[in-house]
């Protein structure tokens, strides 16, 4: 931490501290003789003290206008945390409730539980770096990695609003991924996915997503917002022709995360008390050591400088109304 002056030019004016050891301004009096004047060192004591609040006043005038302040750092900090990269999806379907249809009444949408839920975590997470990725036909990289809690609600707070029709999950997990890409692996590294659907992962996708979850090393959360009568997560179909893909892209996303080779966690939530419980997990699993760099900014010192000042002030302002009433 080291002290800098905006205005260093200005401290050529210290010298003007010199001042009040040459006269003050107070009202004086020539004795008689000498000799006559008993020996006072009260009056020596107090006499030095005023020259030396006076001098000291003047200079910290000085430094003040000089504008001091305490630079910037980064300090490093060891918690126990992760860092987080909340992947929302903002398809339209998250504009409904768990019940499929559009809110009524008090109802909460998908996304808007979501995001009460989500807001509540990062609150209670004091030591984790929050990014913020939101997708639906197109990733948005809404924040990056940080440990600003006010960016991040912020960022959970505009997932809230409408989305668009198609979902595409391989784009979101690319551009969630990537947050990690000039990040020392200094904590424990975890995509937590918010999804009511899933599309179709083409086979490079599939491949080039495998080889960056491998590359990272970062673990998946997929938190499934199952809508009412929608097929699950884990459900085989009767008719084994509608065993694919296309027809339950949920169950083969699914299917292929649990080919990463990462630590994979799926969660089924089918109301709000299951999404809850989902987060409520999460926040109990991702607490390992967490080495991160706290951003410290500049430290304005001038005033402080002006309080000291105004302090010495008076007190030769309060000296010099004592020397009038004597002196009456």
């Amino acid at each position: 931490m080291s002290l800098v002056f905006d205005h260093p030019a200005v401290l050529a004016a210290l010298w003007l501290a010199l001042l009040p050891w040459w006269r003050l301004p107070l009202a004086t009096s020539e004795p008689a003789a000498l000799v006559m004047l008993p020996a006072d060192r009260l009056s020596v004591v107090l006499d030095l003290a005023l020259r030396a609040a006076a001098s000291l006043a003047i200079a910290a005038l000085v430094f003040g206008l000089a504008r001091p302040f305490l630079g910037a750092q980064t300090i490093e900090k060891v918690a126990r945390g992760a860092h987080l990269v909340l992947t929302l999806d903002r398809s339209l379907s998250m504009d409904q409730t768990f019940a499929g249809r559009n809110p009524q009444g008090g109802e909460e949408s998908k996304s808007e539980t979501a995001r009460r839920l989500l807001t509540e975590f990062i609150g209670e997470r004091e030591h984790d770096l929050f990014g913020v990725v939101s997708f639906s036909t197109r990733p948005m990289a809404v924040v990056p990695l940080s440990d600003d809690r006010v960016a991040a609600r912020a960022a959970v707070d505009a997932a809230a609003t409408p989305g668009l029709a198609f979902t595409n999950v391989a784009e979101g997990l690319f551009m969630a991924l990537s947050y990690f890409r000039d990040r020392r692996a200094s904590a424990s590294r975890a995509i937590v996915l918010i999804s009511d659907g899933a599309a179709e992962i083409d086979f490079r996708s599939a491949e080039r997503l495998r080889a960056r979850f491998a590359e990272y090393d970062a673990s998946l959360y997929w938190i499934f917002l199952r809508t009412a009568g929608s097929p699950g997560l884990f459900e085989k179909p009767d008719d084994a022709r509608n065993d694919n893909a296309k027809a339950m892209p949920e169950r083969y996303l699914h299917l292929f995360f649990n080919t990463l080779q990462v630590p994979y966690t799926p969660y089924e939530a089918d109301n709000p008390a299951a999404l809850a419980q989902a987060i409520a997990d999460i926040d109990r699993l991702e607490t390992r050591p967490l080495v991160y760099a706290q951003r410290i900014p500049r430290r304005d010192l001038s005033g402080w400088a002006y309080a000291i000042a105004l302090v010495l002030l008076l007190v030769g302002l309060l000296a010099k109304i004592v020397e009038r009433r004597v002196i009456a």
